[in-house]
């Protein structure tokens, strides 16, 4: 017997946490246009667990509604107490690639000490698609955070901007054999001199997965 709204109803309004839980997670067995008006007030819930179940879930249901899956998202991206949560509306923003929303993501980046935080608007921004995103993704280059400049490392490689190419150029040498590393996947995705000059200067690198990667995405071309 199929599963119908008049189902996961009652499970979405219950005071039991685990209801509420199960009733997000059964909103993927319906029509997307339903679960997506059904989703939408577990995107406040009481429990933080919940409403990171119901924006993390908006990636794919938000393409029903993009203008309200923007506000959703935009409103716990700002106002969120919980920082699981933020980071999963910055990835989603990203996953449905909302460039409107580019803003709202430099501001709060801008403004959290947060790393994780940080780590998840940098990483969305590849996906974003926005042009723009370069100007904060080079920021990110600098960050004090390891993982963080990796991320934007290998975001510049999504957003597959020829921009891109000066700054990634200028880590072959970078102390960090994981920038390294990523700088080759990033660089494998741009065509011209500027870039392949780069990856053959790190077919030379000390570090043995670097140099093999950097080979190999030579040898592809």
């Amino acid at each position: 017997m199929s599963l119908t709204p008049a189902d996961v109803q009652p499970l979405l309004v219950s005071d039991n946490l685990g209801d509420r839980l199960k009733g997000v997670n059964l909103l993927r067995q319906l029509d997307p246009a339903i679960a997506f008006d059904l989703i939408q007030p577990l995107v406040t819930d009481t429990n933080e667990r919940v409403r990171y179940a119901a924006v993390s879930q908006l990636d794919p249901l938000g393409r029903q509604d993009p203008d309200t899956a923007l506000r959703l998202l935009r409103d716990r991206l700002e106002n969120d107490p919980e920082t699981d949560v933020k980071a999963a509306a910055a990835d989603v923003i990203g996953g449905l690639q909302l460039t409107q929303a580019y803003d709202d993501l430099k501001q709060v980046y801008h403004q959290t000490s947060d790393w994780l935080l940080q780590l998840s608007i940098i990483a969305t921004l590849g996906e974003l698609g926005e042009p723009k995103g370069i100007e904060l993704l080079e920021e990110a280059l600098n960050s004090e955070n390891g993982l963080v400049r990796v991320s934007a490392v290998s975001a510049l490689g999504e957003l597959g901007n020829s921009q891109a190419v000066p700054l990634l150029v200028q880590l072959v040498k970078d102390e960090d054999w994981q920038v390294r590393y990523r700088l080759v996947q990033a660089l494998g995705k741009f065509e011209g001199e500027e870039a392949q000059q780069a990856l053959k200067i790190l077919t030379d690198d000390p570090m043995e997965q670097v140099a093999k990667e950097a080979k190999e995405n030579l040898g592809s071309r």
